[in-house]
């Protein structure tokens, strides 16, 4: 980061965290890494991994230092998906499930855009709805995931949040920018 670079707020996304007994980090500690590495206004919500911040750095640098102090910290690389508040709220306007709950419509995020040909790989799908977004996948889980057995391969390297922590994020990244 240069002294010219604007200071502009991200959505850092932590991949595994947290979750099923791996990955464990206290978020007073990602706090604490987060401010070490110079990122300003750090926010994080719920236990998941989720930071809101504000950095002079680009998109990939901000990904680049965070993942560079998690695995120094975890001993271990650990993905992060970051977005732009404009980018995380156009996630969510895009969401092709809006009519269902919240809290069973969930979006994997990736690094990248997904395949075209990502939905042609579905294993173990049963009454779930599926979509691909710019850089993400969108899933609705009919009644519920605690039975799915659905599996994405393009998913594999990515992290999802339902559509309601989406929608909190949204609101903290657009507090933390003044908007």
């Amino acid at each position: 980061m240069t002294s010219g670079d604007a200071v502009k707020t991200w959505i850092c996304l932590l991949r595994a965290v947290n979750v099923g007994g791996t990955g464990k980090l206290p978020m007073a500690e990602l706090r604490r890494m987060c401010e070490e590495i110079g990122f300003e206004q750090v926010r994080t919500y719920i236990a998941s991994g989720n930071v809101v911040c504000r950095s002079g750095h680009d998109e990939a640098g901000v990904k680049a230092a965070l993942e560079e102090a998690l695995a120094g910290y975890a001993g271990k690389p650990v993905g992060v998906m970051v977005r732009s508040p404009k980018d995380m709220a156009a996630v969510l306007a895009g969401n092709p499930f809006a009519d269902a709950p919240g809290n069973r419509c969930v979006t994997i995020f990736l690094d990248e855009a997904p395949p075209s040909d990502a939905l042609d790989d579905l294993r173990g799908r049963k009454d779930e709805r599926v979509a691909l977004g710019r850089r993400e996948i969108y899933v609705h889980y009919g009644d519920g995931m605690a039975d799915s057995k659905l599996r994405i391969p393009a998913a594999a390297n990515g992290t999802a949040r339902n559509m309601n922590s989406v929608a909190k994020l949204v609101a903290m990244a657009r507090e933390a920018a003044g908007d």
